[in-house]
């Protein structure tokens, strides 16, 4: 979801002479502290909703309710806090990640659980927002593409880690070990944030205002919707996986986990393959993920279920959303090469707001007609978000050499 962000940067006036590479380090290990954080519920949902009286559909708002909050604070934080120093921020964004987790694992009830992520919430949308300007401050101009794809491989290794690994815990110990286990992780990343990140005094940040402005470019809130459609379909499918691979396969815990990291090991190999695909079809990376992504949801509900071919088209499923963030973090970068920050707030927004609106509108579809319902109506959804890409939706052309986007 967030590389847009980091794509969409540029070069801050005044440069660092040399790199500091330990600091891009643990930023990166923030970036897989906050996805771990963030995915774990879909994981997690049958023994959250059983546990807490509840049903999964109910269990699921816990991303909502996280997205919903990120979506805001990736808008207001940065400018909330103009005036602190950017290394206290970062630090004070990972010390909400390890209550949140912590209290979490202790919550009594849906309610408790859900407050709670509400300050994992502030700590995603606010870190989101300012990594990439934070991350121009740490390396020389020259080095920034590197910087940054080391700080968003968390979003990879997040991926191909979190959910399988909170899935495997979750059956051995329960699913507030996999919430104390990622509390631990948080703990890592302060530490090494404490001593590793420089005082970073602030220089202004993007306002709310500019940010409108951005989006009332010609071109860019369509651009943005289409953004929109494609990550809340995916999200909608990605919240209730586990119940639906229950349902039809009756996979156990460990088969789940096996499923969920070739899931994400071929989200992995749709990062590096979209980076090339966009070079020579930077409009055709757009339409066709989506276009895969519905094909293997509606091929999961309409065919007949068996492990091995479940385990193909989620393999297809991971594999085409890999190109998804990076597919829109180069238009981003194209269309709005002159307001990083800006940019960055944007997508945070819009992408946040479709997190909530999958989470929400699966939940909606789980309990009018069931999982099979999710799957059939978020397909759908993610082939008519292709066609409106394919028709309304403009690349800019630039020089040779900008349709790369950041990758592994």
């Amino acid at each position: 979801m967030n590389d847009c962000v980091a794509q969409a940067a540029h070069p801050a006036q005044v440069e660092p002479d040399s790199p500091a590479w330990m600091a891009v380090f643990s930023l990166a290990m923030g970036v897989f502290g906050l996805l771990t954080a963030e995915y774990l519920p879909a994981s997690l949902l049958t023994p959250m909703a059983m546990d807490l009286g509840v049903s999964e559909a109910l269990a699921g708002q816990a991303v909502t309710v996280t997205a919903v909050v990120a979506l805001f604070a990736g808008l207001l934080v940065p400018g909330l806090t103009r005036g602190i120093d950017r290394r206290v921020v970062l630090l004070g964004f990972s010390l909400l990640m390890i209550a949140s987790n912590l209290l979490v694992a202790f919550s009594s009830s849906l309610a408790v659980l859900l407050l709670m992520r509400i300050l994992l919430g502030v700590a995603l949308g606010g870190f989101w927002s300012m990594a990439a300007a934070v991350a121009m401050r740490l390396v020389p101009a020259a080095l920034l593409p590197r910087a940054l794809s080391i700080i968003f491989s968390g979003i990879a290794v997040g991926t191909v880690v979190a959910v399988p690994l909170g899935s495997y815990l979750g059956g051995l110990y329960g699913w507030r070990s996999a919430f104390v286990a990622a509390a631990a992780v948080g703990a890592v990343t302060l530490a090494f944030q404490l001593f590793t990140l420089p005082r970073l005094a602030p220089s202004g940040t993007a306002r709310l205002r500019t940010v409108l402005d951005v989006l009332l470019r010609p071109g860019i809130a369509i651009g943005m919707f289409g953004c929109v459609l494609v990550h809340t379909g995916h999200f909608a499918l990605f919240t209730y996986i586990r119940p639906f691979l229950e349902s039809t396969t009756g996979v156990g815990t460990e088969g789940l986990a096996l499923m969920l990291l070739g899931f994400g090991a071929a989200n992995f190999v749709g990062t590096l393959l979209a980076g090339w695909m966009l070079v020579r079809y930077p409009r055709g990376t757009l339409v066709l993920m989506p276009v895969l992504v519905g094909v293997a949801a509606l091929a999961l509900v309409l065919l007949p279920a068996s492990l091995p071919g479940q385990a193909l088209l989620l393999a297809l499923w991971g594999m085409a959303f890999g190109g998804v963030p990076v597919a829109w973090s180069n238009w981003v970068a194209r269309a709005v090469p002159d307001q990083a920050e800006s940019a960055g707030g944007m997508v945070v927004a819009s992408v946040q707001s479709a997190i909530a609106a999958g989470a929400a509108g699966g939940g909606a579809m789980f309990s009018f007609s069931g999982i099979s319902g999710v799957f059939l109506g978020a397909g759908v959804l993610m082939l008519l978000a292709a066609l409106l890409i394919a028709l309304r939706v403009q690349v800019p052309r630039t020089e040779a050499g900008m349709g790369v986007a950041l990758h592994l």
